[in-house]
């Protein structure tokens, strides 16, 4: 019999105490705990994706089945290496090759993916203790119980899942899936939002950004409690349509890496939510340690991993149980943490420092831009020039407006030298964040011109 304490016990407890009760909406269906259980039981994990080392290989379709497969492997102890299904064969290749040249510490549960946003993935291995504590964290924390019905946007190998489909299930609620072949349907989600009736919504700027282009005037969702926004800064314009959309919820800035799971928490009001330019960090999680040393950010926290899969050692970014988050971060008057950009997104034009994702926030202040990234090409005059890509929404823009308007919020060196404008939303890495690598092989390509 399964431990109840952890979270496939816990699991398997509900569908003993409530084996009718539902644990997800999947498209027009719901799977018990009964039917989840059991589908558990009955799994192979390393069915059709092979195994490597004891590792279960699994191509991380958003389906109740994967699911299954997953929770087969935490009853089994077995770790599952959660695949994107938008990798290339080439990467996976490259990742299963590193599991079988270094297979992952005692007591691993799940071996997650970093974005891949500048090159390949890194392999994360979560510990079970790490799953556990974190799940019961966040259950505890948005008071999700049997009943409670969770949205998960994010895909199943992101570590947003930990949240909105484990802690969720080790706490008897339902958590309802999002298919991802829908999930930039706008019209989708309102229904889907509208016929479930979720209680937390938990989901990157993007998805909150469709919902709020797309619901007409008067739109609301009363039965969501709390709004939780991560992945990205939400801008302004976006956040400042929460409050019409979830008028009944409370608002929370979550912060954490793919590495060390969440670790900082900011719950804000209407008021605030919709009126500051920037949401603060928050409070650091129960347990979590944080110090900053030349505005970087480090943090410690209980549900971590002690480092890459792939390299020898624990790694550059990892020291004596301390994680170097890459992130730089800033004291607000109020004493408040402030993301303000990245260590690898600091780049030098013409001797000027400037902060890639200051631009873009610049850029996205714009009515009419939908979505921006920045990229840094190397320039020999000017060591690095910035060349921005922006996807409008729909209407008239040109890159002479969007050069003023950046030339008139930012220094001369941070505004890009040249804009492309695209009515296509800008492409993905398979955790939902702007892929720059793709970005940047578009803007090599001499039959793409810039404005």
């Amino acid at each position: 019999m399964a431990d109840p304490r952890t979270l496939g016990g816990a699991v398997l407890a509900h569908a003993a105490r409530r084996p009718t009760a539902p644990a997800l909406l999947w498209r027009d269906g719901t799977v018990t705990y009964a039917e989840l259980a059991e589908a558990a039981r009955t799994a192979d994990p390393s069915d059709g994706d092979g195994d490597t080392g004891g590792v279960a290989v699994l191509r991380a379709e958003k389906t109740p089945r994967t699911i299954a497969r997953i929770l087969a492997c935490l009853l089994a102890g077995r770790p599952a290496l959660l695949l994107s299904t938008d990798l290339g064969e080439v990467t996976r290749e490259l990742l299963t090759g590193r599991v079988r040249k270094a297979p992952p510490p005692e007591g691993t549960a799940l071996l997650l993916t970093t974005s891949g946003s500048t090159g390949v993935p890194k392999l994360v291995p979560i510990g079970s203790d790490a799953v556990d504590r974190f799940t019961e964290w966040a259950a505890t924390a948005f008071g999700i119980a049997p009943g409670t019905r969770v949205l998960n946007y994010a895909p199943l190998n992101f570590d947003l899942c930990l949240l909105d489909i484990w802690a969720t299930l080790r706490a008897g609620g339902t958590a309802v899936l999002v298919d991802p072949a829908r999930a930039v349907t706008p019209r989708h989600l309102l229904d889907l939002l509208a016929t479930t009736e979720p209680q937390v919504v938990q989901a990157v700027p993007m998805f909150f950004r469709l919902l709020a282009e797309a619901a007409p005037d008067g739109t609301e969702f009363g039965s969501v409690r709390h709004v939780l926004l991560t992945g990205d800064h939400a801008p302004p314009r976006v956040r400042a349509a929460l409050p019409l959309l979830f008028p009944k919820a409370a608002y929370h800035n979550v912060y954490g890496c793919t590495e060390t799971n969440d670790s900082f928490l900011h719950t804000a009001d209407a008021t605030e939510v919709a009126g500051r330019e920037v949401l603060p960090l928050g409070r650091p999680l129960p347990g979590v340690r944080t110090r900053i040393e030349d505005g970087e950010l480090l943090v410690a926290t209980p549900f971590q991993t002690s480092g890459y899969l792939h390299e020898d050692g624990p790694g550059e970014r990892f020291a004596d149980g301390w994680f170097r988050t890459g992130d730089l971060v800033s004291r607000g008057e109020d004493g408040a943490l402030v993301l303000v950009g990245r260590t690898d997104f600091q780049v030098k034009v013409r001797g000027v420092r400037v902060n890639i994702e200051e631009v873009e926030r610049v850029l996205l202040e714009h009515d009419r831009v939908a979505e921006a990234a920045v990229i840094a090409l190397p320039d020999p005059e000017a060591g690095q020039r910035l060349h921005a890509v922006v996807h409008r929404h729909p209407g008239p823009l040109g890159g002479l407006e969007l050069r003023k308007h950046c030339s008139e919020r930012l220094t001369r060196a941070a505004v890009p030298s040249a804009f492309r404008i695209t009515d296509e939303p800008l492409p993905l890495t398979s955790t939902g964040k702007v892929s720059r690598n793709r970005i940047k092989e578009d803007l090599r390509n001499p039959q793409k011109g810039n404005e």
